[in-house]
């Protein structure tokens, strides 16, 4: 047991905490403390949503962009566990298991092959046992222009420009431009940047941002045209999306309902 998990926090400071792409046998639980994470792995990118947990199997190549003044606990499993998938999903972090992630992460290193440490661990596998997956996550591409328009639009989600304008900013007709985004990504261009939005919205949403600051700091003319794309992807409003999340916070929707 002492070797089936190991916990340890990553603090940024100014300046963003950039792990480059890289592979390891064990599963690797991220749970955002303070700030915000992204992950990129083949074909997509993930973003951690604050007090909640991103999975990555075991010998999944991955890379990890902290952002500046975030706080991220890595929580690495060398064993199998039944309720996480085999493929990168958004994961549910009840508060026990959160507490009990960081008291792992900060015991000192001659405590940490003790028996007390042994029965965290047990306590702290029983309960990944229950927690509940999502499928939140950005479709990407290693095409060259798709991944301009990615980086750029990821940089600045405020960004209103049309296809029109991204095709020409990309030396193609704005037809060629719709079938490059759709046969790269499964999603046409305006589905793609919603869901870019729907992601970044939610990490603002939970680290205390009010709907009305998410939608104006992602370019919405109003509050009722930002609630309205939010509730086409998510099927509810952003503020009962947070009111049930709160209240059942294991549960993570379907961004394609």
């Amino acid at each position: 047991m002492s070797t089936a998990v190991a916990a340890v926090i990553v603090h940024a400071g100014a300046q963003p905490e950039e792990m480059p792409q890289h592979r390891h046998v064990q599963g690797q639980l991220a749970m955002v403390l303070e700030g915000s994470m992204t992950c990129e792995v083949p074909g997509a990118m993930w973003m951690a949503p604050v007090h909640g947990g991103l999975w990555i199997p075991g010998a999944t190549p991955h890379g990890n962009r902290v952002a500046p003044n975030s706080r991220v606990c890595f929580l690495f499993l060398g064993v199998e566990m039944d309720a996480l998938p085999r493929r990168c999903c958004t994961v549910g972090i009840s508060p026990l298991l959160r507490e009990l992630a960081l008291h792992l992460a900060g015991l000192p290193h001659e405590r940490q092959h003790g028996v007390q440490a042994g029965r965290l661990r047990a306590v702290l596998l029983d309960q990944l046992e229950t927690v509940a997956t999502g499928p939140l996550h950005l479709p990407v591409s290693a095409e060259p222009r798709v991944r301009r328009m990615a980086q750029a639009l990821t940089a600045d989600p405020a960004d209103r420009s049309t296809a029109a304008q991204w095709a020409s900013r990309l030396a193609v007709s704005e037809r060629t431009f719709a079938r490059l985004v759709r046969a790269e990504t499964g999603m046409s261009f305006g589905h793609w940047r919603h869901r870019l939005q729907v992601m970044v919205a939610l990490q603002w949403l939970s680290s205390g941002a009010t709907v009305q600051q998410v939608a104006a700091d992602l370019g919405y003319n109003s509050v009722n045209a930002f609630i309205s794309m939010f509730k086409k992807s998510m099927g509810v409003p952003p503020g009962r999306y947070l009111a049930q999340r709160h209240a059942r916070p294991a549960q993570t929707p379907n961004a394609d309902n």
